[in-house]
C-alpha cells in the first residue's frame, strides 16, 4: 500500500490559492480597485504592491492544472501549434477592427466583409475565444475582451503578425540549425537564416522596411513586458546618485530612453545616443527643446572603437543579441577610451539558477525569450556566471562591483567598473 500523505498535493494547492486570492482581493478592495476580469474594460494590469500575491496565484494555479493533466495533454499545453492560425487570422483580415468597442458582430458580417467562409470564420473566431482572446455573448455573435482591445493596438498587431510571418516559418527548421551548427554564434547560421535564404535576421531588418516595421511593433511590445518598457530604465538604477555626470547610450536607437533620463535626472548633464546612421536619422527631431543641448545623437559602429569619454557607458538589451566571441568585441572597444572608475552599466536578463525565488511562470518568460534569442541572433540570456566569465573574457579590469535587481522586473542591472 503506497504510503499516505498528510496533506495531498492538490489540497496544499488549492489552501494556497485561496489564501492569496483573499489576500489580493483585499489589498484590491482597500485601494477602491476593480478585480480582474476579461471584460472589455477590466484594467489590463494589476498594481506592482500586489505582484508578490499574483505570482503566488499564478505559480499555484499553474501548477494545480498542471498537476491534473495527463502526461500528453500537458505536453499538448505547451506544444501545441495551432494557436497561432487563429491569432494569425484575426490580425490578418484585421477582424478586430470590425469589433465595435462596447457591441458585438455576428459572424455572417465578419465573413461578408472578409469574403471567407462563415464556417472558417466560426472555426477562427471560437478558437481564439478558447484562448480568452475573444467572447461569444450569444451564439454566432462576437466581441471584445480585454485581451481582444489589447491586441487591436497597433503595434501589439505588428508584433502578433511578427510572430506569425517572420518567427513561424523559422522555428520548424531549429533542430536543423543545431545540428548543422551545434556550437555556431554567427546569425547567418540560424534557424531563422535557414527560412531566410542564409541572411541573418539583421541583414534581412536593414533590407526589408516591411519586416522592419514588424520587428518595431515587437520591440514596442516589450514595454507591456514587466520592467522591460523604456520608462522602466529610470526605476532600474539609482541614476541619481552618480552625481554630475555623462553618459554614453550604446545601441540607444532614437533616444527614447534616454529622454525620459534627462527629463528626470538634472545630474545627467549629457547623454550621447550612439546608433547606426539610419536609425538616429531625424531622431533629435523628437527631443524636447528643454533637454535638446542634454541629448546628442551620434553614428557609431557597435564593434567601432569608442571614441566619446564619459563617466557612465550604458548597455540596455544589447549584448543578449550577440554570442560570447562577439559580445567580448563590444566590450573591448570601449577599452581605448575609459578612465579609471568609469562605470559600464548593463540593463539586461539575468537567468535564475535552479535555487532562485523566481516566480515560476516568470521564468517560463524568461525561457521562452532565451529560445527566441537562439534561433533569431543565435546568441542566449546569460546566468549570473556567464557574465562574469564574458567580463573576465572581454578584460580582468571589468570588475562587477554590483548586480541591481527588482522583484517587478524581468531585467536586471549589471554595474561594471573599469578597475585599473
Amino acid at each position: 500500500m503506497a504510503p499516505t500523505e498528510a496533506t495531498p498535493t492538490i489540497v496544499q494547492l488549492a489552501e494556497r490559492i485561496t489564501t492569496s486570492v483573499a489576500e489580493l482581493q483585499a489589498c484590491l478592495s482597500a485601494q477602491g480597485l476593480e478585480s480582474p476580469s476579461f471584460a472589455e474594460n477590466s484594467p489590463p494590469e494589476l498594481p506592482s504592491e500586489v505582484h508578490h500575491l499574483r505570482d503566488k496565484v499564478l505559480d499555484a494555479t499553474a501548477e494545480l492544472h498542471e498537476v491534473l493533466l495527463e502526461p500528453l495533454m500537458l505536453i499538448y499545453k505547451f506544444a501545441g501549434v495551432s494557436n497561432v492560425v487563429s491569432i494569425d487570422s484575426i490580425v490578418r483580415f484585421k477582424i478586430l477592427d470590425m469589433i465595435p468597442s462596447g457591441g458585438q458582430v455576428s459572424f455572417d458580417e465578419i465573413a461578408d466583409k472578409t469574403n471567407l467562409d462563415k464556417r472558417l470564420i466560426r472555426r477562427l473566431l471560437r478558437h481564439a475565444i478558447t484562448m480568452r482572446i475573444l467572447a461569444e455573448p450569444e451564439p454566432d455573435m462576437v466581441s471584445h475582451t480585454k485581451t481582444s482591445k489589447f491586441l487591436a493596438i497597433p503595434y501589439i498587431s505588428a508584433w502578433a503578425t511578427f510572430e506569425s510571418h517572420d518567427t513561424w516559418p523559422a522555428i520548424p527548421r531549429i533542430g536543423e540549425a543545431i545540428q548543422k551548427w551545434p556550437h555556431s554564434e554567427d546569425a547567418t547560421e540560424t534557424a531563422y537564416a535557414l527560412a531566410n535564404g542564409g541572411k541573418s535576421v539583421f541583414q534581412v531588418l536593414g533590407s526589408d522596411p516591411e519586416a522592419a516595421m514588424r520587428f518595431a511593433g515587437g520591440a514596442k511590445a516589450m514595454d507591456h513586458v514587466p520592467g522591460c518598457g523604456d520608462a522602466s530604465v529610470a526605476k532600474s538604477y539609482d541614476w541619481a546618485s552618480l552625481g554630475d555626470v555623462r553618459v554614453v547610450n550604446v545601441g540607444g536607437q532614437r533616444g527614447s530612453v534616454a529622454i525620459d533620463l534627462a527629463g528626470k535626472f538634472d545630474n545627467i548633464k549629457l547623454i550621447v545616443v550612439q546608433d547606426a546612421p539610419p536609425v538616429i536619422q531625424g531622431a533629435d527631431s523628437a527631443v524636447p527643446d528643454a533637454l535638446k543641448e542634454r541629448i546628442q545623437f551620434m553614428p557609431h559602429d557597435l564593434f567601432g572603437t569608442q571614441k566619446v569619454q564619459a563617466d557612465v557607458y550604458f548597455f540596455r538589451m544589447i549584448l543578449r543579441s550577440w554570442g560570447d566571441q562577439y559580445a567580448v568585441k563590444i566590450l573591448q572597444a570601449q577599452i581605448p577610451i575609459l578612465r579609471p572608475g568609469a562605470k559600464i552599466l548593463i540593463h539586461d536578463a539575468i537567468l535564475p539558477g535552479p535555487d532562485s525565488a523566481s516566480p515560476l511562470w516568470r521564468e517560463r518568460v524568461l525561457r521562452s525569450v532565451d529560445m527566441a534569442l537562439k534561433f533569431y541572433f543565435n546568441s542566449y540570456d546569460r546566468h549570473l556566471d556567464e557574465w562574469k566569465a564574458l567580463l573576465a573574457a572581454a578584460d580582468e579590469r571589468f570588475v562587477l562591483h554590483r548586480v541591481h535587481e527588482r522583484m517587478d522586473s524581468n531585467l536586471s542591472v549589471l554595474e561594471v567598473h573599469w578597475d585599473v
